[in-house]
């Protein structure tokens, strides 16, 4: 997806004016993702990683990932490890003697050995990282930041393609939003 306005720098990373970009326009978006990456960003507690890979592993071998995939999945997309907190969890389990690796089409497929069977079924009665990183977060770290990060990449994309005239729109459609939003806040 190189060159769109999704993800991580999601604009270009010139700024300034040109067709379709109003001064200051990405160094707006850019403070906007970081307020919500700072405000909203989920907090993941020491262990949860590798409570969580024993968990999934628990149910049916994997590759690190559809471990990744399965995570991010069963936290409605609040929580998605990086593969540097995954692999190295993944080899020291290895370590441990608790997870073993096959080799097959080019792709590693962990499983538990007998230990880490023992082990992930020790955990059974403590909630699952995912369940208690839901009770964590309340909803306020995922549901409003996603549409807020969706809204900004929208008028990101107006502003580099539109016309000057779906510009000017795009910025009443924004204020209005705005001052919607504080209504909520002002009821009762």
């Amino acid at each position: 997806m190189s060159g769109s306005f999704m993800g991580e720098g999601f604009g270009p990373k010139h700024r300034g004016q040109g067709p379709g970009f109003p001064g200051g326009l990405w160094d707006a978006m850019d403070q906007l993702r970081d307020v919500f990456e700072q405000r909203f960003s989920p907090r993941v507690g020491r262990g949860d990683v590798r409570a969580a890979v024993l968990a999934i592993l628990a149910e049916k071998p994997m590759h690190g990932y559809q471990i990744i995939q399965e995570i991010e999945a069963r936290s409605d997309g609040a929580w998605k490890p990086s593969p540097g907190s995954v692999y190295p969890t993944l080899q020291m389990l290895a370590d441990e003697g608790l997870i073993t690796a096959e080799e097959s089409g080019g792709k590693k497929t962990y499983s538990l050995t007998e230990a880490g069977r023992a082990e992930a079924e020790a955990s059974t009665e403590r909630s699952t990282p995912w369940e208690s990183f839901g009770a964590r977060d309340t909803g306020r770290g995922t549901a409003l930041p996603k549409a807020g990060m969706k809204l900004a990449q929208a008028a990101a994309q107006v502003g580099r393609t539109g016309t000057p005239e779906q510009v000017a729109q795009a910025v009443e459609v924004l204020d209005e939003a705005r001052r919607r939003l504080y209504s909520i806040l002002a009821q009762d």
